[in-house]
């Protein structure tokens, strides 16, 4: 499986680097030490002077950027980092799905940057991430069926199956998932992803069981 950016969308967003994690992995429920480094990431954001600062960092403004130079509103299409984080500063808490889902999150509100995650048993062919085009839609994981134009898309061989806003149910990853890939996306350039990469290959081995784990970066 190859992971290409598609030259149209780089175009418009020229600094999208994407950072990949492909393992083996388990994903039962949480263990009480990765729930204990979800509630310590929570409670630093709260602990801010002003916690909605947060939401103005580069990272946030460079993906809400990338979707307005694709069409798409960043209001009402966001992000799941920032998604993630308001839920945080609402008091509402990240969801507690599963140690792989769960690990994602947790490096999407410390990095601050969107992440896919794949089921790699119903990813069919190579992967590109590009622009979704007019009449493209699926139905997101715990979601309505997303419109997908403008939208940047990871698409396989079928048809497209995650974004940065929110991937599908076709590919998402459930406690019966044996081998995932998990795709950091940065729209502001490749600074810090070798560290989200590393940080997130050490969380799957240490709370997910992860074997034959490979990284890279994509640009």
């Amino acid at each position: 499986m190859r992971l290409t950016i598609d030259a149209a969308l780089k175009g418009k967003c020229p600094k999208t680097v994407l950072g990949w994690i492909s393992a083996q992995v388990e994903a039962p429920a949480s263990s009480p030490a990765l729930l204990a480094e979800l509630d310590n990431c929570q409670e630093a954001i709260l602990r801010l002077a002003e916690p909605r600062a947060v939401l103005e960092s580069p990272q946030i403004l460079a993906t809400r950027a990338a979707y307005k130079a694709l069409g798409k509103d960043p209001a009402r299409y966001r992000g799941a980092a920032e998604a993630l984080l308001r839920r945080v500063i609402a008091g509402k808490g990240l969801p507690r799905i599963n140690a792989v889902v769960d690990i994602i999150n947790l490096v999407s509100i410390e990095s601050l940057l969107p992440i896919g995650l794949y089921n790699l048993a119903q990813v069919h062919g190579d992967i590109v991430f590009r622009a979704g085009r007019a009449g493209e839609t699926y139905k997101g994981i715990g979601k309505y069926d997303l419109n997908l134009e403008g939208l940047p898309v990871f698409c396989d061989a079928i048809a497209p199956h995650g974004s940065p806003t929110s991937d599908s149910e076709r590919t998402m990853v459930t406690s019966e998932t044996k081998k995932v890939l998990a795709v950091i996306i940065s729209f502001g350039g490749k600074e810090g992803l070798d560290r989200w990469t590393q940080r997130m290959s050490g969380l799957f081995s240490d709370h997910a069981s992860a074997s034959s784990c490979e990284t890279q970066i994509i640009s």
